[in-house]
């Protein structure tokens, strides 16, 4: 059987045992034709504002950033910055905020029984995707909903949905896409499934912050990427060992430099040439200081240059 015709025959199987559950449609258009387009992916670099550790000012912080090589930096939202002087740190070093990152969907998860706490969430994300287009960017991070011991995987899968598509009228507004995480939540752990729960909402203003270290716990880095194709907004790079995890525990796995765990760059790389992908890449490991974030730059160079 050959490899396209067993991503198609998995897809429709995937409809008859789950579909049936939570109601949802066909997953014809799930997996689109392969890119032709092989060429090297144009990638701009950023990392998450939490890992600069730095005792600086904002503007300080900024021009330290773009002497490194960054071309960016994604903050977070809500949270304690003041605007002005975030805007006037973007405008003189020329630093961009390609995004932010929503500071309560993990507190406040849009699978929460309580509709309190969801609609806080939502406000939460609202605001956000304000924030992100005074800042110039174009997608905010939200991870999607939690499954745990209150919350089954059907009520997180309906709650979720009511909730997010409640936010598109607002991306629409600002030109902000929301750009839904892949993590440890128990949610949305297939990548055909996590394809198809973007497609139902007919909404280009929705898709995918791929996190490729992340995935290693549920599955292949590249079996991701040729599913989620061009719904991939931007992308996390971390790293994942295996042995770490097996021999000290689940999130040791995370606790090892790049290139030196599990995640097979130079294919990760490759994949993301097929589908055609441009744009961000995000560091999200830990940082530290000068010296540790030109480190973590370096690595991510080196990832793209394959």
């Amino acid at each position: 059987m050959q490899r396209r015709e067993f991503l198609k025959n998995t897809a429709f199987a995937t409809v008859a045992t789950t579909g049936a559950v939570m109601g949802i449609g066909s997953l014809t258009d799930v997996i689109a034709a392969p890119a032709a387009n092989l060429a090297r992916p144009m990638i701009k670099k950023s990392l998450k504002w939490g890992m600069v550790k730095e005792n600086l000012s904002v503007m300080d912080k900024f021009k330290m950033l773009k002497d490194i090589g960054y071309d960016g930096v994604e903050l977070d939202s809500p949270d304690n910055l003041d605007m002005k002087e975030v805007l006037a740190a973007r405008d003189k070093t020329g630093l961009e905020l390609p995004g932010t990152v929503n500071s309560m969907h993990w507190k406040l998860p849009l699978s929460d029984p309580d509709p309190k706490k969801r609609e806080e969430c939502v406000k939460s994300i609202e605001k956000a995707l304000w924030d992100t287009k005074q800042y110039g960017g174009t997608t905010v991070l939200v991870v999607p909903g939690v499954v745990n011991a209150t919350v089954t995987y059907a009520e997180a899968y309906e709650r979720s949905r009511a909730e997010l598509a409640k936010l598109l009228p607002i991306a629409e507004k600002t030109g902000v896409k929301i750009a839904l995480e892949n993590v440890w939540n128990q949610f949305l752990i297939s990548p055909i499934e996590a394809a198809k729960y973007v497609d139902d909402f007919k909404n280009p203003m929705i898709g995918w912050y791929f996190d490729v270290g992340n995935v290693l716990r549920y599955g292949w880095p590249v079996s991701w990427i040729e599913v989620l194709d061009k719904r991939i907004l931007k992308l996390d790079l971390k790293e994942f060992s295996f042995k770490k995890q097996n021999d000290l525990g689940l999130w040791k796995g995370f606790d090892v430099e790049f290139f030196e765990g599990d995640c097979n760059w130079p294919e990760v790389n490759k994949a993301l040439q097929k589908i055609g992908y441009s744009g961000w890449a995000s560091a999200e490991v830990s940082g530290g200081d000068r010296k540790r974030l030109q480190t973590i730059k370096d690595f991510m160079d080196k990832i793209f240059a394959a």
